[in-house]
């Protein structure tokens, strides 16, 4: 909520007053300040930008952080160095096991633009801490060869990506490294949903089922497995049909009706809605309808509501989807 936010941006910039009194943190209430609010276009609250070098030109947005150790690293991050240089096995272990996540970049040479782009993504993925190598020893100790960037939940690599120059892209790398800050398959609830949303993956995938159905575990396991393949991409999402809270899933994703279990992709910037073809939940035929849908070759699923009884009756006809390519085509 808006007011959280705001009560995590006082205590960063409490925390921030001695450290780095630099940094000058405001709030502004743009219900009474119109021409502020349409001279930084601001569209929805709360916003945070960010000013460098007293220029009123291009702040930079900080999407996505909630938190006041989160807005304090991002900070820091914008005015310093993202990452921490690692010249040691032991500074790499000190990194990879102070939190439940951390990304460690592993490269040839500190100069190129895998490093840059690496380098850029730790700005604005403040949840987690990002380290840098290119000690031999360090890289050997981990058995990498090429630019590599790894992964590590709870201590463990978890995944590893090979950087090539001028092949990655920023966002495709952030996307991907906050998707560990979810589990593979994200069950949704209350708690969830502000999570879900502040990963910057507009492709999600929803299994709607009962969970304590008997099929339930196979399906599950299923679902899980097509997840590892496109984590990143598409984010796998759970919705348990017998959970009456629940209800707002439905009105958020403008579900109408679902038989479970069913299996729809949302692209959440535009509301498309796609439907797996197959009624049955196996790896093959969700690995089949991701693929179809990142293709841009899966058919756009237009829920409808029930044709009304009286459609035909005055001039001017009722058309819903059910009734709209009859009636009109």
């Amino acid at each position: 909520s808006s007011q959280n936010l705001s009560e995590e941006f006082a205590e960063a910039a409490r925390q921030l007053k001695n450290e780095a009194p630099r940094i000058q943190f405001g709030k502004i209430d743009v219900t009474h300040n119109h021409d502020l609010r349409k001279e930084f276009n601001i569209q929805e609250f709360p916003t945070v930008k960010f000013f460098v070098d007293g220029s009123r030109e291009d702040p930079i947005d900080c999407k996505g952080v909630r938190q006041a150790s989160a807005f304090i690293t991002w900070v820091k991050r914008r005015t310093g160095p993202s990452t921490v240089l690692i010249n040691s096995t032991d500074q790499a272990e000190a990194i990879i096991h102070a939190d439940d996540l951390a990304v460690i970049g592993f490269f040839k040479e500190l100069h190129n633009d895998s490093v840059e782009v690496f380098c850029e993504t730790a700005r604005d993925v403040p949840e987690m801490p990002f380290g840098m190598t290119a000690s031999e020893d360090v890289c050997a100790n981990y058995g990498i060869q090429k630019n590599t960037l790894l992964v590590f939940k709870k201590g463990k690599p978890v995944h590893n990506e090979v950087l090539e120059d001028g092949r990655q892209n920023k966002l495709d790398l952030m996307r991907l490294i906050k998707t560990f800050t979810l589990d593979l398959v994200t069950e949704y609830n209350l708690e969830t949903s502000v999570k879900i949303f502040d990963v910057p993956v507009e492709n999600h995938i929803l299994l709607f089922t009962p969970t304590n159905s008997e099929t339930f575990n196979a399906i599950y396991e299923n679902y899980k497995s097509a997840a590892a393949e496109f984590r990143g991409k598409i984010m796998f999402v759970l919705v348990d049909t017998n959970e009456a809270r629940n209800g707002g899933v439905f009105e958020y994703f403008h579900i109408r009706e679902v038989d479970v279990p069913a299996v729809r992709i949302l692209n959440l910037t535009s509301n498309a809605n796609y439907k797996m073809p197959a009624d049955e939940v196996t790896v093959e035929n969700l690995k089949e309808f991701c693929q179809s849908y990142l293709n841009g070759k899966a058919k756009l699923h237009l829920s409808s509501e029930e044709i009304p009884e009286d459609w035909d009756k005055t001039p001017v006809k009722v058309l819903v989807g059910k009734n709209f390519n009859k009636i009109v085509f």
